[in-house]
């Protein structure tokens, strides 16, 4: 499972995907590929006449003038029309993969529960490698993104089965923080109060690095049995009274909560830049990436506390 932040167009050229190749210009006085010169015209071809697509020569049919008033009347072409990414192409791909990940966290509540822990990390390990390999790819693949979705919905199925059976209701809790976060984080970020500056940028960047850091040697510790806490030094660990993990998971739920901000930048860059249209995919996987990451954050920040009382 990957970190978050949306990995929309890094390394990969969208820029005037959609433009016509340049025609290329002839010197002056010839003809270009399809032209006769100035003052010639093609053997056999009479004035009026155009090619008919059958490389013969047919007479042009002058327009009508209810014809040219229905040309001038049709609206412009948008960019759905033209094969550029819209808004509702990434909302529409992003429903499909949370549909996904839905079906996929479903599958874990109609088995055994050793089952479940065991898809739980199937489903840790294999959308963690398609994670990366969707993240890399220069061009979204629909099917990669889909079977990324639908195993990290055996993750979280399983993560959420084994914490509500300790903890009862946290997955419910878990959904609606998630939910809450995401709609106020898009609040804020169509108000404009909000943006991925550079230096907020630096920020996050400094701040994810110190947040894997702890996160690996956690996950070491607690393989090694140095630490016997169920959720590591994050539980082991107090500072006033207050478990590490509850500091530590706070500052993770923001991180998520500035990932979605670039998700939004990303979207909004690409669709003024009129990046084609399969890119809405890649945009669909970085949202999902995040809100998957989110929903972990805020699951176990609620275990942590619930576990304290």
């Amino acid at each position: 499972m990957a970190l978050g932040g949306n990995p929309i167009f890094n390394g990969k050229n969208f820029r005037g995907a959609t433009q016509a190749p340049r025609v290329p210009q002839a010197p002056y006085g010839q003809a270009q590929y399809g032209q006769q010169p100035y003052g010639q015209q093609s053997y056999g071809r009479a004035p009026g006449q155009v090619m008919d697509g059958q490389g013969g020569w047919g007479q042009q049919q002058p327009m009508t003038n209810e014809q040219l008033q229905q040309m001038y009347n049709q609206p412009a072409a948008g960019p759905a029309d033209t094969g550029r990414m819209t808004y509702d192409d990434v909302i529409v791909k992003t429903a499909a993969c949370l549909g996904v990940v839905v079906a996929g966290a479903a599958v874990t509540l109609f088995v055994s529960m050793g089952l479940a822990s065991m898809l739980m990390i199937v489903g840790a390990l294999g959308g963690f490698v398609l994670a990366l390999v969707n993240t890399f790819k220069k061009q979204p693949s629909p099917a990669l993104i889909l079977a990324y979705a639908g195993l990290e919905g055996l993750f979280l199925g399983g993560l959420t089965r084994i914490l509500d059976q300790m903890y009862p209701g946290v997955g419910l809790q878990a959904v609606i923080g998630t939910l809450s976060v995401f709609a106020v984080t898009l609040v804020l970020f169509k108000s404009g109060k909000v943006r991925a500056t550079p230096k907020a940028m630096r920020f996050f960047m400094i701040a994810i690095i110190g947040y894997a850091v702890f996160s690996l040697i956690n996950l070491v510790m607690m393989w090694t049995g140095a630490v016997q806490e169920p959720f590591g030094l994050r539980t082991s660990v107090e500072i006033f009274g207050i478990p590490l993990g509850v500091f530590i998971g706070l500052l993770a739920i923001g991180l998520a909560a500035f990932s979605l901000i670039m998700d939004f930048t990303s979207i909004e860059a690409g669709v003024q830049s009129g990046a084609p249209q399969r890119f809405s995919w890649t945009a669909a996987f970085g949202l999902t990436v995040t809100l998957v990451w989110l929903y972990v954050e805020i699951i176990r920040l609620l275990a942590i506390l619930r576990g304290d009382d």
